[in-house]
């Protein structure tokens, strides 16, 4: 059985509890939907064809029998993942899905120095954050002066052929809305372009974050794991990933951690100091606490889940 049967058996049966294999791809588990003592619901994973022989309840794909199980947003996510699909959650985000990005036609790139107050600005900000030329080229790192993007720090994201798929804006002056992004569906790999998948993968909250800690890092633009990130993750078989989220996405981290495992990826959460995040570490520090964690176990893991 290969990697992925693994993983979606130990998938359905977080749903049906252990199964029993009878041949090839064939399993069997308790049926919820009768109730009988014996094991007689079988699932094949050659065609992920389910039957119970005692209620005849069954279906034709996997998908049918987890809407029948009521399985949560995250069972769902991940098994798309497993079966290498991507499925948007609504309407909306379909049409967002299908948008085109693009940088804001007032974008400035930051290397080309000018005199202006908001360049140099823009140009302290970055410094105060650790950021220099290098990363400003390396990223594309650019600002606005005008325009519905004024005021801000425009950090674009490329996906593995060199096309824009997001871009995030900061602004660099103090405002109440301190992150303007572009109204389209996160649901993109960030900072792909840089990413070698055969290298363990350190995954963080946000752009500053990751350019903080600058190797093989991908920003989530949140504190969940984007479906088509998840998809990759699987379809290139990453052994190994790390968890940098703040402090106060703890439960999101055990969510994606518990997701990440049941996929056979080890796992090590990063344990971050309150109120600190890695781009207030800094590139030194995070990666001597990256150094020094350890793999997630899975009673460590059931441990985080009860002291939250």
């Amino acid at each position: 059985m290969n990697s992925d049967s693994n993983s979606i058996i130990a998938l359905v049966e977080k749903l049906l509890g252990k199964s029993n294999r009878l041949r090839n791809e064939e399993y069997a588990f308790h049926c919820t939907f009768c109730n009988h003592h014996k094991k007689k619901l079988q699932i094949n994973l050659n065609s992920f064809r389910w039957h119970c022989w005692i209620c005849n309840t069954g279906g034709h794909n996997l998908k049918q029998l987890f809407k029948k199980l009521k399985a949560t947003k995250e069972q769902f996510k991940e098994l798309y993942a497993l079966l290498g699909e991507y499925k948007p959650t609504s309407v909306e985000e379909s049409k967002k899905y299908e948008q085109i990005v693009s940088l804001p036609k007032e974008y400035i790139p930051l290397w080309e120095r000018r005199t202006s107050p908001d360049y140099k600005k823009a140009m302290l900000y970055l410094s105060q954050r650790n950021i220099d030329l290098y990363d400003i080229i390396k990223y594309g790192i650019g600002y606005c002066e005008d325009g519905s993007y004024s005021g801000r720090i425009i950090i674009p994201s490329h996906d593995i052929d060199g096309k824009l798929n997001y871009f995030v804006g900061r602004s660099f002056y103090e405002t109440k809305l301190k992150y303007k992004n572009p109204p389209i569906s996160k649901n993109i790999i960030g900072f792909d372009l840089f990413i070698n998948w055969n290298e363990p993968i350190i995954l963080v909250e946000g752009v500053f974050d990751a350019i903080a800690i600058k190797r093989n890092v991908i920003p989530l633009f949140g504190k969940t794991i984007p479906d088509n990130l998840m998809r990759k993750i699987i379809q290139n078989k990453v052994k190994e990933i790390y968890l940098c989220l703040d402090k106060d996405a703890l439960k999101d981290a055990l969510i994606i951690s518990e997701t990440l495992m049941n996929s056979g990826i080890r796992v090590g959460m990063v344990d971050l100091p309150t109120d600190s995040d890695p781009s207030s570490i800094g590139f030194e520090g995070i990666h001597s606490m990256l150094n020094d964690t350890d793999e997630l176990t899975l009673s460590n893991l059931m441990r985080y889940k009860l002291w939250k």
